[in-house]
C-alpha cells in the first residue's frame, strides 16, 4: 500500500496510467476503495494519474482535530513533493475543487492547468450546498437529498415516473453513504471534512 507522511498526516495514494501528469482531488467522502474513481473514467487512458484519499477519508489518517482548506491544500502540495512531481495538471471535483483552488493559490508554479468540476469558490459569495445540514437526516432522506443535488433532472416528478430506476439509485446511494461507516475514525474524518467546508 503506497503511503506518504505529509506533516503529521499519513496519506494513501495511487499512481496509474501513462501520459501527462494529472493530480486528481476527489469530492466529499470519497475513498479510492469505492468505485467509480478517476481510474474508472475515460481520463485513465490518457494521463498518468495521481489520486489519493484525503485526510479523514479512506486509508489516510483521520485525526480528530479541526481541518481547514489550507490543511487540505498543504496535504496535496506535500504529496506532490513526496512523489517527485514538480508540476502537473490538477483536476478538482466538488470538495476537491475547493482544495484545488487553494492549492493553485498556494503554489501556482506546481499547477500547469486547473480543471474544476461541480465545485465552488467557497466563502460568502460562492459557498456550495451546506452538507453539514444533512447530518441529522435519516440515511434514506440523506440519500434522497444527495440524488436530487447530484442531478437536478432527478426531481420528484422524475422519481415518481421512474420508480425502478429511482430505487436502484437509492440503493446505490445508501450503500455509498454507508461504505466504511464501521471503520475506526470514519465518522470523525467525515465530520471534520464537512466542517472544513463551512469555514472555507
Amino acid at each position: 500500500m503506497p503511503n506518504v507522511t505529509v506533516g503529521n498526516i499519513r496519506l494513501y495514494y495511487e499512481i496509474r496510467g501513462n501520459g501527462p501528469r494529472l493530480l486528481s482531488i476527489s469530492g466529499t467522502g470519497s475513498d479510492l476503495r469505492r468505485p467509480p474513481t478517476v481510474f474508472d473514467s475515460p481520463l485513465a487512458g490518457s494521463f498518468e494519474i495521481l489520486a489519493y484519499d484525503q485526510r479523514g477519508l479512506g486509508r489516510s489518517s483521520k485525526p480528530d482535530i479541526p481541518y481547514s482548506m489550507a490543511d487540505y491544500a498543504a496535504d496535496a502540495e506535500g504529496l506532490l513533493a513526496a512523489v517527485g512531481w514538480d508540476r502537473c495538471s490538477v483536476l478538482g471535483v466538488s470538495f476537491g475543487g475547493m482544495v484545488a483552488q487553494e492549492l493553485a493559490l498556494r503554489c501556482p508554479d506546481r499547477v500547469e492547468r486547473l480543471v474544476l468540476a461541480c465545485t465552488s469558490s467557497g466563502g460568502a459569495g460562492g459557498s456550495s450546498y451546506p452538507l453539514h445540514q444533512m447530518a441529522a437526516l435519516s440515511l434514506e432522506e440523506r440519500a434522497r437529498r444527495m440524488i436530487s443535488l447530484s442531478d437536478v433532472r432527478l426531481d420528484t416528478s422524475w422519481q415518481a415516473n421512474h420508480p425502478e430506476s429511482f430505487q436502484q439509485l437509492m440503493d446505490q446511494t445508501m450503500a455509498r453513504l454507508q461504505f466504511g461507516a464501521d471503520e475506526p475514525g470514519h465518522q470523525i474524518g467525515a465530520r471534520r471534512q464537512i466542517e472544513a467546508r463551512i469555514g472555507s
